[in-house]
């Protein structure tokens, strides 16, 4: 008895050994990172807290604002979920104005958003492309509709005619990760470019197809081929609104189907043209296309509203593929759902507002976007861990943490842009000791994959 006793008391002095050295232990982790040349020009924020008690174990520079990347949604998925509600859904309807008499609509017909970031996407089983254009059709065919004598409008209305937030940078534009949201959205405003390259490095890179189509827009390829295993460094240049973009850099040579994806420059546009394009094969007249952004809500009579997937879902594909497109339509979601219009800056103000009541100071929520890719923003990482704390008590939390991806044998969330890379989230070590923590590195040198390496070094200090 008295050695079992004893064995115990060892191994909670260990234990209590091991907790009381944590800090020190991080401490001289990060000392050890500050000092590799990759860190030279660099800044380090680290915040670390038991996740349980809200204790604090280490922070460095923890109230200094960082670009955070993609750690930012983290952010915007709280304040929807807790603003909007785990089982919101968007609605997209078909309407009408005027009379139906004898299939004819003697008035206008209406494709009527509220910002579904998922109508067309591939994601879901309820959102593809053959699924809605199906759904549709049966809805007009079902009202007997045959001939529409006004036009086809896309509704847009209330929501920011400006496609793109603030601070987005022009190599980012027209690629997939740069799509712009509108009120009406098609295929996560997402299409692929497929390429061919030669046989030899420096000839020209040819465009082979763009599925999705784009509406009304030329591209000009302005590629050239590589040398093989280069990988791709090919970039679409395409303006919101804008009809000519260009392609620029490089793929490898011998490439007969080399695919890279693009964002459509009119979101809203599209979508009404896949909705034409199907009145089309139903031999539907209609006497023109236009997209609509006054703030009058068109007085129509509802063919068919299209629900997307409830919002964890859609937050699932936000937090573990992090795509933007879907943060810029959670923001301006919120914005409309409390004030009546979809604007980017007003749902940034009400963003600041819900964590400033949570105790987080609106300046170490420097925020131009709800994605976190412009390279304006700046987040500290104690305002992260503070929007990761409060998640863990709330209903919601299991689709909030279930979406988060597992790096590091760890559920974080990373985040990089030029210059930057970021990691938020929760940890469970051995001894069972739960963590909850973000680290954000800006201004490294070197290479991406090695600065990596080095955060995960320190990170591993709580396993």
């Amino acid at each position: 008895m008295k050695k079992l006793v004893s064995v115990l008391s060892l191994v909670g002095c260990a234990l209590l050994t091991r907790a009381q050295d944590l800090p020190q232990r991080l401490s001289s982790a990060v000392q050890q990172l500050l000092a590799d040349p990759q860190m030279k020009h660099a800044i380090l924020d680290l915040a670390v807290v038991k996740s349980e008690t809200g204790e604090k174990i280490y922070d460095i520079n923890a109230q200094t604002g960082l670009v955070p990347a993609s750690c930012q949604k983290i952010i915007t998925a709280a304040t929807a979920f807790d603003i909007l509600g785990a089982a919101y859904r968007y609605r997209t309807c078909i309407g009408y104005d005027g009379n139906l008499e004898k299939g004819v609509v003697k008035g206008n017909l209406y494709l009527s958003g509220s910002g579904d970031p998922s109508l067309g996407s591939w994601r879901y089983a309820v959102t593809n492309e053959q699924l809605v254009r199906k759904t549709w059709a049966g809805a007009l065919t079902a009202n007997g509709i045959k001939r529409i004598e006004g036009k086809l409008i896309g509704y847009n209305g209330r929501w920011d005619a400006n496609i793109l937030p603030g601070g987005w940078i022009w190599d980012d534009m027209g690629n997939y990760y740069g799509a712009g949201v509108a009120a009406l959205n098609w295929h996560e405003n997402q299409y692929d470019l497929t390429l061919r390259s030669g046989k030899e490095t420096g000839t020209a890179v040819t465009i082979v197809s763009a599925v999705p189509r784009p509406y009304q827009v030329t591209l000009n390829s302005e590629l050239t081929a590589a040398a093989k295993g280069t990988g791709d460094n090919a970039y679409i240049y395409l303006p919101p609104a804008g009809s000519r973009g260009y392609v620029r850099g490089t793929i490898p040579v011998e490439e007969k189907a080399f695919t890279i994806s693009g964002s459509f420059p009119d979101p809203a546009m599209q979508t009404v043209q896949v909705l034409k394009s199907l009145l089309d094969s139903l031999r539907i007249p209609v006497r023109g296309v236009q997209v609509s952004n006054t703030s009058d809500t068109p007085a129509m009579r509802v063919l068919h509203c299209q629900l997307s997937p409830s919002l964890d879902s859609l937050n699932y594909w936000f937090l573990r593929k992090s795509i933007n497109l879907y943060g810029e339509a959670f923001l301006r979601t919120i914005a409309y759902e409390k004030t009546g219009s979809g604007l980017p800056d007003k749902g940034l103000q009400l963003l600041r507002e819900f964590w400033r009541e949570k105790g987080i100071e609106p300046a170490a929520l420097h925020m131009i976007d709800g994605s976190g890719l412009s390279p304006q923003n700046r987040v500290t990482t104690d305002a992260l861990v503070k929007v990761l704390q409060y998640a863990r008590t709330r209903d919601w939390f299991r689709y909030y943490y279930d979406a988060l991806p597992t790096y590091n044998q760890m559920k974080l969330k990373s985040g990089t842009i030029g210059g930057a890379k970021s990691f938020a989230g929760y940890h469970t070590a051995k001894d069972g000791t739960a963590y909850t923590m973000a680290i954000i590195v800006n201004n490294y040198d070197g290479s991406a994959a090695e600065i990596v390496k080095k955060l995960f070094a320190v990170l591993d200090v709580l396993k």
